[in-house]
Order: C-alpha cells, then sequence, then structure tokens
C-alpha cells in the first residue's frame, strides 16, 4: 500500500471514530433527559456504563430504543410487562435484563 493510500484509509478510520463518538454523546444525553425521570435513570445508566465500547449497528440498536415511548419502555425495563418478541432486538433485551437485575424484579 502506498502512502497515499496510507494515509486515506488512516483519514477515514479517523473519521468513523469521529462520527461514534459524536453518537455515542449524542446517545448519552438523549438517553439522560427522555422527561420522565423513572426511564432517564434506568435507560441512563445502562447507556452510561456500556456506549462507549458499542459499535455501530449496536448504536444504531440504541438509537431506535430510544424512539420508543417512555410508558412502554419503563414497563419492559422494570419487568411489568413481557417485552413483546416482535421489540426484542438483542439490545432491547440486554437493556431489560440488566434492569431487571438491577431493580430486584
Amino acid at each position: 500500500m502506498n502512502d497515499h493510500m496510507q494515509n486515506a484509509s488512516q483519514q477515514a478510520q479517523e473519521s468513523l471514530q469521529e462520527t461514534l463518538m459524536i453518537r455515542r454523546k449524542r446517545l448519552r444525553f438523549r438517553a439522560q433527559h427522555r422527561g420522565t425521570f423513572e426511564t432517564d435513570i434506568l435507560i441512563g445508566d445502562f447507556v452510561d456504563a456500556c456506549v462507549d465500547t458499542l459499535n455501530e449497528q449496536e448504536l444504531a440498536d440504541m438509537e431506535t430504543i430510544l424512539e420508543m415511548p417512555d410508558p412502554d419502555l419503563t414497563d419492559w425495563l422494570l419487568g411489568r410487562l413481557p417485552l413483546p418478541e416482535e421489540k426484542a432486538t438483542p439490545m432491547l433485551r440486554r437493556m431489560v435484563a440488566a434492569c431487571v437485575a438491577r431493580c430486584g424484579s
């Protein structure tokens, strides 16, 4: 690989890392400022614990979860209602398991 190709590859990698960093920061903020105190804590703590290790696909999955309504998420995260199979992505299952374990439900 010549120097030009190496530089281009390195710049692309740095750009990807910067984009991921911005997405992680935005995700962290959104997780902690949803409007419902209970959900802010549940989701915010989960995101804080794992956001720095999430890859691109996992970030996309988490972003999708944050689009879900607070009442539904709260019921699933506290184990008050079962997680519907059509919503049960690996990331949401992971979040539910962590929250149920934390809350002792």
